[in-house]
């Protein structure tokens, strides 16, 4: 058995856990998620494949695991953005322009390695709620517009943002990017 790195044994169980997730994001970055297996995130980590097999109990559950932190950790930064934002419009703005930064800034990467991975269909409503709670400053931000149908406009700035991020990615100007997808976005929104 691995000596506890940690003053607890909880403490350390979550380092480790900690460890093994990083290792798994490592490797989808540089093989794609398809590459994430226990056998190479055991030796990555310098552990035993029984050793993950204590924390995930396949591979899939581990790359679950993986997708629901990258997804909580975007929705962090999205939430933080909007703040206490009051304005509607405003609070909109600052969703669109944090969601566009984290594609310019690349920290999307990730995400995009783990896309065409299978997800355990148990995992399901774990990841499906992760993705509300991306969504859930900008629904919040319409509501206050006083935007009556919500899942279409929420379709009209996903629409908008994927036009953006693909333009970021591309190479053009990202704060370009975010300037017109946001101003797009707030004169269409006052519409419906």
């Amino acid at each position: 058995m691995p000596r506890i790195q940690t003053n607890t044994l909880g403490s350390h169980r979550d380092w480790r856990r900690t460890q093994l997730i990083e290792a798994a994001a490592a490797i989808a970055m540089e093989s794609g998620g398809a590459a994430i297996t226990v056998a190479a995130v055991a030796q990555r980590a310098g552990l035993s494949r029984t050793s993950v097999y204590e924390y995930f109990g396949s591979s899939a559950d581990l790359v679950a695991d993986l997708v629901i932190d990258e997804l909580k950790s975007f929705a962090s930064i999205l939430s933080q953005a909007v703040g206490e934002c009051s304005n509607p419009c405003n609070c909109v703005e600052l969703w669109i322009s944090a969601a566009l930064r984290y594609i310019a800034d690349g920290r999307h990467l990730l995400a995009k390695a783990l896309n065409a991975t299978s997800l355990p269909q148990d995992r399901g409503a774990q990841i499906g709620a992760a993705h509300r709670a991306l969504l859930a400053p900008l629904t919040q931000g319409l509501t206050l517009m006083g935007v009556k149908d919500i899942t279409q406009a929420l379709a009209y700035v996903q629409a908008t943002t994927d036009v953006a991020t693909k333009r970021i990615e591309a190479g053009h100007d990202a704060e370009a990017e975010i300037k017109s997808a946001t101003a797009f976005c707030i004169s269409g929104l006052a519409t419906l």
